[in-house]
């Protein structure tokens, strides 16, 4: 009964009604079971109050989470103009490896980190995260030699190597497909924003004349704003839809019924599913997204790394660097808000808006690689254009990633998978950077554009072509059906008695993968 039932494939001609035991089925069954029926329909104004709802508890709060992940990323950016090469007398090689050190650190703990974020209670596990992250963040204070900054950098790579892939989960769990493309670029405005703070933030700490030294300041006030976040996610960071302490019970089951119906897959299941695993191995599409995240940052450490390095190698001071990184994080803001308005009159095509978003920084690569180096006004435009414009294709990726499997081993899987490509692409990328090549580094700037800006939306246009292709199949087979055999599932359960009885549900119940269930739709 058990892994023999987890899912049944349908037939050609008519669709099996699909068994599973409650056991593998989605962990929002039994309130579905309970209480799906006691409630009426989700008017247009209680689901917009719904979704407000939803905003402000959700979205608020996962975009806190992202602000400060990405400001403690690019400590270590910030810290290079605040004294940390003259503390520590580490050289501009060993920078280089400590930015690679941490992706490492954030590589080795994929799996194990995704394996204990299905395992364990999801929002506690969340805010421990934090937690852990903010104390490395304090150790920071204490190292001043290289070999200490190597722990540190591998310790916070490892704690937060699956907090992105939580929050892009937290999103599909409350919202539908609609939402979820029109969100992720608001979510990642946040992103995008972080350099405006930490910008903001590291200036104020250059006109110190405190005995610590300013990157120690930075350390210190990026740690205690972690730590306040980590007890603001330990009590309001929810674990799923139907665990949601600030919904009521109808808005429960509604969330639950508006992303079922919108996604035809599963919101959380706990256990882990051997078959998920080996198909999402078996399917290119896995292996694409993650070829792409390593195309796309391949190039990371232009942002996040080299930035500031390169601005002051223009003759801007430290003080007119940190500027410099705000005005950069303004300019991201509102790229991701055009890219938000644009994905909500445009839901579709996500490998050409991902294509669009490329197109200015291949121009920005190209004028970095073109201008003459007195020209410095225009090159430090381009190295703003360069920097701030493919993030906006990193955010349509991820959300097509996780959007387009079905399947919670299978979703968790895939997400292990662009997470390692994404890991490798940033191991990779501040090795491009050789400090011989300084201050042009013209192999960086043109291997850059070649293999990100030119070979990530190449990859998006090969994974839209195989999953139109699915779709046109689908949607000719499902054409043959009713309603009612569309919606055809089984879950088996224990009754009173201890009898083992059959429920009819839907098949979004079921944690089917997107190739088990033939009425999935990929989204485009």
């Amino acid at each position: 009964m058990g892994n023999t039932k987890e899912a049944e494939v349908t037939t050609r001609r008519r669709p099996v009604p699909q068994t599973v035991t409650e056991k593998y089925a989605d962990v929002t069954l039994h309130l579905i079971e309970d209480h799906g029926d006691e409630f009426g329909p989700l008017t247009p104004e209680k689901e917009k109050l719904l979704r407000r709802k939803l905003y402000r508890h959700i979205m608020i709060l996962i975009s806190a989470i992202n602000i400060i992940l990405f400001i403690d990323k690019s400590t270590l950016g910030y810290a290079a103009i605040l004294g940390l090469f003259e503390e520590t007398g580490i050289t501009k090689d060993e920078y280089n490896n400590l930015n690679t050190f941490f992706y490492v650190g954030y590589l080795a703990a994929q799996w194990p980190g995704h394996y204990l974020l299905q395992k364990l209670p999801f929002g506690r596990f969340v805010a421990s995260i934090i937690f852990l992250w903010a104390v490395i963040i304090f150790l920071h204070c204490v190292a001043t030699r290289y070999a200490g900054l190597v722990v540190l950098r591998l310790a916070l790579g490892a704690v937060e190597a699956v907090i992105v892939p939580a929050m892009e989960i937290t999103i599909g769990m409350f919202f539908n497909r609609e939402e979820q493309a029109f969100l992720q670029p608001i979510f990642w405005v946040t992103c995008q924003g972080a350099p405006i703070v930490a910008g903001f933030i590291s200036y104020g700490l250059l006109w110190s004349k405190s005995s610590v030294l300013p990157w120690k300041l930075f350390m210190i006030t990026t740690g205690g704003l972690t730590l306040l976040l980590a007890i603001w996610a330990w009590f309001s960071y929810p674990n799923n839809p139907a665990e949601a302490r600030f919904l009521t019970l109808e808005e429960k089951v509604q969330v639950i019924q508006r992303v079922h119906g919108s996604s035809q897959s599963s919101i959380e299941q706990k256990q882990f599913k051997k078959a998920q695993f080996v198909e999402t191995l078996k399917d290119p599409v896995s292996w694409l997204f993650a070829l792409q995240a390593f195309t796309l940052m391949y190039s990371n450490n232009l942002t996040y790394g080299q930035q500031n390095l390169l601005t002051t190698s223009l003759g801007v001071s430290s003080l007119g660097s940190t500027l410099v990184a705000a005005a950069g994080g303004g300019f991201g803001v509102v790229l991701c808000i055009v890219a938000a308005i644009a994905l909500k009159w445009h839901p579709r095509n996500f490998a050409v808006h991902g294509l669009i978003w490329c197109i200015p920084a291949v121009a920005g690569g190209i004028g970095m690689v073109a201008i003459p180096w007195d020209r410095k006004l225009a090159l430090l435009t381009c190295l703003l254009l360069a920097g701030h414009t493919y993030g906006v294709t990193y955010i349509i990726a991820l959300g097509w990633t996780t959007s387009s499997a079905a399947g919670y081993t299978k979703k968790l899987t895939r997400n292990v998978m662009f997470m390692l490509g994404y890991s490798v692409g940033n191991l990779v990328s501040p090795q491009i950077w050789v400090p011989d090549a300084a201050p042009r580094y013209y192999g960086a700037w043109i291997s850059m554009i070649v293999v990100s800006w030119v070979g990530t939306p190449a990859i998006l246009f090969i994974i839209h072509f195989i999953l139109a292709r699915r779709n046109a199949e689908r949607r000719i087979w499902i054409a043959e059906f009713s309603e009612e055999e569309r919606e055809a599932g089984r879950v088996e359960q224990c009754d009173e008695d201890g009898q083992v009885v059959t429920k009819n549900v839907d098949t979004a119940m079921l944690d089917l993968t997107d190739l088990e269930n033939k009425f999935f739709i990929y989204p485009l």
